[in-house]
């Protein structure tokens, strides 16, 4: 398989992720997908060295900011962010 097939998939993956989490943002339903979005993998301590465990919206607030739920609101400004999620998202792994 050449690595141009895998970054294509990767880029694919990062493009829905990102707009998973705007269709989520933009929900008033008090629904689960929220909760998936903020939801932390593992509790308690990580051994010396590791870092701790990331949420989804720790890399969507990376490239959205803080107040990305708000962001999410403007379809422009969340189709203007895509690209850089993507890119960073891609190379992150």
């Amino acid at each position: 398989m050449s690595g141009t097939r895998v970054t294509d998939i990767a880029h694919r993956v990062a493009k829905l992720k990102w707009q998973w989490a705007w269709h989520i943002a933009r929900r008033t339903d008090g629904r689960w997908g929220l909760k998936v979005l903020e939801w932390g993998p593992r509790t308690g301590k990580r051994s010396v060295g590791r870092s701790a465990p990331t949420r989804w919206t720790d890399h969507i607030r990376r490239v959205a900011g803080s107040r990305w739920r708000q962001a999410a609101q403007d379809r422009v400004l969340w189709n203007s962010l895509q690209n850089v999620y993507v890119q960073q998202w891609t190379s992150i792994g």
